[in-house]
């Protein structure tokens, strides 16, 4: 009876010495990055100031309550509760807290005995202590959401979602880690956008892989994609002139620059658009070098015109569905926002000129701009590549 033979080790470090040395240089570029980002950033906590700390609790008991339900607001409790609260983490655990908790239709509902909450413990520089309830522990919820997310992944796209898993948390970690300090250290908002992304497209589609002409051919492809989302971006928040500085919830970093954080707020608009653009960018273009590279296999005499024929045929069957995906997100985030926007009846002028208007049309536009135009550049940079002979 024969003996099966198996692959050996080395065999497959020599298969992907490239995809292993481009995943190395990545996470030394992320370590390094984020030891610049981080740096100098101490808490109040270590400066001996005034601060505050959001720790978890379990609810002992309620010695006030004066909520009831508000019909006006859908039945929605309002009123405050004074409770006693066992801190279950950080420094003050197993003590417990007098706690206030306001409850209102839009911050919060009252609060059971055995729930378990966030505080917010504020220490003062006496020593003295003010605990208030911020929120319920939605912790584990997140966790088993989170937990089912990545199961079903894994259960129908088997290694591959193990691998969009791990670009997945290199995406988000990049994004929170890297961007967002580094924008507040006073980094240029559009380039170090513009830049991460993508570093993170190349890194994801590495993980995903490895190196081949393929990958080479999706990233320049999201590259492409996404420069011109970025400029289609600056061009029309200039022509509506309008930037970043009217968006809705740019109030608080504008304080926070006007207390000394450098962060540039005008770009804002246009770092989104790229940052919404990513995904779907990286998804057509993806399809498009592997459909480019399948072809490719199945008949090495295709012409680099033909290459390109194919590839723009199958690129435009994406581009309806993936228009409707962008614009129908942009939508769905601004539901609350469109309905509001149609009971007031305004007229068509003030609606048109109207700044949130104008912030949702160019971002949802500039977005799927960057999608279509994607998918020629995909197109000719995997004709060009694939059509190279052996």
């Amino acid at each position: 009876m024969k003996q099966q033979k198996t692959r050996p080790q080395a065999g497959w470090f020599r298969k992907n010495w490239a995809a292993l040395l481009a995943l190395a240089l990545a996470i030394a570029i992320f370590a390094g990055l984020y030891g610049y980002a981080h740096a100098g950033s101490g808490s109040a906590r270590e400066k001996g100031e005034e601060y505050a700390e959001y720790e978890t609790g379990r609810v002992i008991s309620i010695t006030a309550d004066s909520c009831e339900p508000d019909p006006a607001a859908d039945n929605a409790y309002r009123g405050n509760q004074t409770l006693i609260v066992e801190v279950t983490s950080g420094q003050y655990k197993g003590q417990q807290l007098l706690t206030d908790n306001a409850v209102g239709p839009l911050y919060g509902e009252p609060a059971e005995v055995g729930d378990r909450v966030t505080l917010i413990i504020s220490t003062y520089a006496d020593g003295t202590l003010r605990s208030s309830l911020y929120e319920y522990d939605r912790s584990t919820a997140i966790y088993c959401i989170l937990a089912a997310f990545v199961l079903v992944t894994v259960l129908v796209g088997g290694k591959t979602g193990v691998k969009s898993i791990l670009g997945l948390v290199f995406t988000v970690g990049a994004l929170l880690l890297l961007l967002v300090p580094l924008l507040l250290k006073g980094w240029p908002t559009v380039p170090t956008t513009f830049l991460l992304c993508a570093f993170v497209a190349v890194v994801s589609f590495v993980i995903l892989g490895g190196v081949s002409r393929k990958i080479l051919c999706a990233c320049l492809g999201t590259v492409a994609g996404m420069a011109l989302a970025a400029l289609f971006g600056l061009l029309a928040q200039r022509l509506a002139h309008i930037d970043g500085l009217r968006i809705t919830d740019v109030e608080p970093l504008l304080q926070l620059r006007q207390t000394g954080t450098p962060i540039g707020l005008r770009g804002l608009l246009s770092a989104g658009i790229i940052i919404s653009a990513l995904g779907a960018v990286m998804d057509v273009a993806m399809s498009v070098s592997s459909a480019l590279s399948e072809l490719k296999a199945v008949n090495q005499n295709l012409t680099w015109r033909e290459l390109w024929r194919s590839g723009m045929n199958i690129g435009r069957d994406m581009v309806g569905t993936m228009t409707n995906t962008l614009i129908l997100a942009f939508l769905g985030s601004g539901f609350t926002l469109m309905i509001y926007l149609y009971s007031l009846n305004l007229p068509f002028h003030e609606l048109m000129s109207s700044s949130y208007l104008s912030l949702e049309l160019i971002s949802g536009v500039a977005s799927a701009i960057g999608v279509i135009l994607s998918v020629p550049l995909t197109a000719i940079l995997g004709a060009l590549l694939f059509g190279r002979r052996k």
